[in-house]
């Protein structure tokens, strides 16, 4: 297996697949309904909601940079607004997590092992970094929904 398969093996363990750490991004949020997605039980903390936003909005940026757009990262960029908590607007926000996820796939599933330490326009990074900075993120913020299902009671 080269270095670009073992790393699509490992984001698929972090997103969807068999985590040795405990449950994946997306069976954390398997049956949340709109209701406890959109709320703040932790003072002060995101909501499930707006980190599902920030998570898509971070899949579509660093697309972008792995395909060589610089990407100016703006705080309603970062952090999307939660405006429509209805429960249509919360299956569409995990339908554009899916969407936004397969698309970052395929752009990574296309590079070969010799160009995962070409550098990305913007932050110093290679996309080696970005690749492995995105299963990281995804790990970091399923961490934060878990914790959030927990305070409310899930």
């Amino acid at each position: 297996m080269n270095e670009t398969n073992r790393i699509l093996d490992q984001m698929d363990r972090a997103y969807s697949g068999d985590a040795w750490h405990g449950p994946p991004l997306m069976q954390l949020l398997a049956g949340v309904s709109a209701d406890d997605a959109s709320a703040h039980p932790i003072t002060g903390a995101h909501s499930i909601w707006e980190l599902v936003h920030h998570l898509t909005s971070w899949k579509a940026i660093s697309q972008r940079r792995l395909l060589g757009e610089p990407v100016k990262v703006i705080t309603e960029l970062d952090w999307p607004p939660v405006r429509d908590t209805s429960d249509a607007a919360w299956q569409r926000a995990l339908e554009k997590l899916s969407e936004n996820h397969a698309g970052f796939r395929n752009v990574a599933a296309g590079f070969a092992e010799d160009q995962l330490q070409e550098k990305v326009p913007g932050p110093d990074y290679t996309r080696y970094q970005v690749l492995h900075g995105m299963i990281q993120h995804d790990l970091y913020h399923a961490g934060q929904i878990a914790i959030l299902k927990k305070a409310l009671g899930r």
